[in-house]
């Protein structure tokens, strides 16, 4: 039977169980649930099924920035003192307001479990040598994945981001043989290589495992960045508020499956009406997430804005998904949806006329955007006729995405690179200053 979760049939009733556990006692832990529930006139009782989900109302993020502004510094959507909290992160998304994200004791180890199983998916194996480029701050994708890699038993290389010339070092001294990054920093690398004399391939990466952000899954760019490397990527998908790794992709499968375990419920909306979404191939959608066991951050059905289309099935009959894009990052020209990822995966396709490098010039704060959609394109290597390109550019966009577009050619260097999630929008202005 169709169905809007992607909890496993044979899992159902047991995450059920304990979502009614979790419900339950919800609204005498966190303020923010008890008043939510009671504007909605809802009670945990409404909770007998996964079915009954959708009778429960949606946190959104603006909630969460809302609620710790209220009662700083975890919110009152928190259900954990901060005496129980070992580590904060924050959200990072491109827009708005960073947001604390605690992590108890019973959270960490629950993370844990879900990250080692996402990595074990994408490939991680304990005879990697895992170079480990995401932040290793706040960001959720630094700490808590060094711990599943070690989880799994893989020799961990901690280099973070902003220390290029280590990761080099690491290369060429420790037979490193995966790397984990945003896509971003994958790509910004092998350039860093390049422009130092080395082929990224020399080095013998057999794994490139992204995540943080979309890329890993857009072909064109994925087809690069796996040129550069000589080595197939694999990609993950999570949220800081809710987990780090919550889908992740199998070598070989055409898309991530669903690897929260009974900790997490996934849901898939229609992102303008609400409504679920049967996960069937073909279905496109944004993701809810609800905690199952979470302590500090219970949260129930949370909007990601995380757009994603099922591409299919896995053997064993699992969905598939890649993520499209964020609705925050959205664009709506003449009523046709835009990402700009979408924008940066077709530009690459003509490399190595392009560098793949692109930002969308926005006259004001978007998602409506007046045509023609400005682009900003470096050109690559071997660009032939600019004018050609350009014109080639602009076909190929219209095409692809059925608006009109303005490109405009840029040095290669020209636009900034990024060691973690790269802005692929810039607000200039009406006059085009920003």
């Amino acid at each position: 039977m169709a169905t809007s979760s992607f909890v496993p049939p044979s899992e159902a009733e047991a995450v059920e169980a304990l979502l009614r556990e979790q419900l339950s006692g919800l609204p005498a832990r966190s303020p923010f649930y008890a008043q939510l529930f009671a504007e909605h006139g809802v009670t945990p009782t409404a909770f007998t099924s996964l079915d009954d989900l959708r009778k429960l109302p949606f946190t959104t993020k603006q909630m969460l920035r809302d609620s710790q502004a209220q009662s700083p510094p975890l919110g009152r959507h928190a259900g954990a003192d901060m005496a129980d909290v070992i580590r904060l992160h924050a959200s990072t998304g491109t827009t708005g307001t960073p947001s604390w994200v605690g992590v108890t004791r019973r959270d960490a180890d629950s993370w844990t479990e879900m990250v080692a199983r996402a990595f074990s998916t994408m490939g991680a194996t304990r005879e990697d040598v895992v170079l480990h480029g995401a932040g290793l701050t706040l960001f959720v994708g630094g700490l808590p994945i060094r711990d599943a890699l070690e989880h799994i038993g893989c020799t961990v290389v901690p280099i973070g981001t902003g220390a290029s010339e280590k990761a080099l070092l690491a290369l060429q001294t420790l037979g490193v043989t995966a790397l984990h990054s945003t896509p971003s920093y994958a790509r910004y690398l092998a350039e860093y290589l390049r422009e130092r004399g080395y082929d990224p391939k020399q080095f013998g990466v057999r794994k490139i495992l992204v995540g943080g952000e979309p890329g890993g899954g857009e072909p064109a760019f994925r087809e690069h960045v796996e040129r550069e490397w000589g080595a197939p990527v694999t990609e993950g998908l999570g949220n800081a508020d809710m987990a780090p790794v919550i889908f992740a992709e199998a070598p070989g499968d055409d898309g991530m499956r669903f690897t929260g375990g009974r900790h997490v419920v996934v849901e898939l909306i229609d992102p303008e009406s609400g409504e679920p979404i049967d996960v069937e191939p073909g279905a496109s959608g944004e993701l809810v997430y609800t905690a199952v066991d979470r302590e500090c951050c219970p949260l129930v059905r949370f909007r990601t804005r995380d757009r994603v289309r099922v591409t299919g099935r896995a053997a064993d009959g699992a969905p598939l998904i890649r993520c499209v894009g964020r609705t925050d990052d959205m664009l709506i020209v003449l009523g046709v949806n835009v990402f700009p990822s979408a924008v940066r995966d077709i530009v690459q396709t003509l490399h190595p006329r392009t560098t793949g490098a692109v930002q969308v010039v926005l006259p004001k704060p978007g998602p409506k955007v007046e045509p023609p959609l400005r682009v900003e394109a470096e050109w690559g290597e071997q660009p032939g006729d600019h004018e050609e390109l350009r014109r080639s550019l602009e076909s190929l966009l219209r095409s692809r995405l059925s608006v009109r577009t303005d490109v405009t050619l840029v040095p290669p260097g020209t636009i900034a690179r990024s060691e973690m999630k790269t802005k692929l929008t810039r607000v200039v202005g009406e006059n085009g200053k920003g």
